[in-house]
């Protein structure tokens, strides 16, 4: 898989993935991460890429015009690309996107915003997905994407090394919590003692739910049903 970061501070990037499970996926060759500076794609004089919001208000906004061009440039290079826009007007990102995305797309370019976000009409006609990792307000869409990047690499195969440590965790295929985890000090639950795996999966899938209800209010299956 390759991600493409198009970002104005690509020095807020680099370092996420220079240590941990990453930085080592990354030596092995197992994903690749590039850096765009769209105000490099800027024609005018002083490499601006803002402009005043055209109507009146407060702030700036990403331009029309230099993000463009970048993102079309790159399209020509990765045509099998998805453009993926962080914005807090997004739809909010889940594992199910993460396991999608790591599944079933092999170049992802994360397009990261800055002062009141971007010109409307470059999501229009570039974005294929428009993501939010939550509802506030951050200064860039940098930790969003490197949220969403991360939620992703981690599901491409060898990655984590062991393949078992996706087993189990939270929002998998049934979006439900994953079940409380203890140390082996001290006392335990005696389900945990037994040495019966089959039913010490069984009793964390139920904790599991259990902490879903707890901490959700309700079941993924019933958000479904609506």
């Amino acid at each position: 898989m390759r991600l493409l970061f198009f970002t104005l501070f690509p020095e807020l990037i680099l370092p996420y993935f220079s240590a941990g499970v990453l930085g080592r996926a990354q030596k092995k060759g197992l994903f690749q991460i590039g850096l765009v500076n769209f105000r490099e794609f800027a024609q005018n004089r002083w490499k601006k890429v803002d402009t005043p919001l055209a109507g009146g208000g407060a702030g700036m906004v990403i331009d029309n015009s230099a993000l463009r061009r970048g993102i079309e440039h790159y399209r020509k290079l990765y045509p099998k690309s998805r453009v993926i826009f962080l914005t807090p007007v997004g739809k909010t990102f889940t594992q199910r996107d993460a396991l999608r995305l790591a599944r079933q797309e092999e170049t992802i370019f994360l397009v990261s915003g800055r002062y009141e976000g971007f010109d409307e009409r470059l999501i229009e006609d570039l974005a294929e997905e428009v993501f939010s990792i939550g509802d506030y307000i951050l200064s860039g869409g940098e930790l969003p994407a490197l949220v969403v990047a991360d939620a992703v690499l981690r599901n491409i195969p060898g990655v984590l090394g062991n393949r078992e440590s996706l087993e189990g965790e939270s929002f998998g295929e049934e979006g439900i919590l994953e079940g409380p985890n203890f140390s082996k000090e001290g006392d335990l639950p005696p389900i945990l003692k037994s040495g019966h795996h089959r039913k010490i999966a069984q009793w964390r899938y139920q904790l599991g739910k259990l902490k879903t209800l707890y901490h959700r209010g309700e079941l993924p299956w019933e958000v479904e049903r609506g």
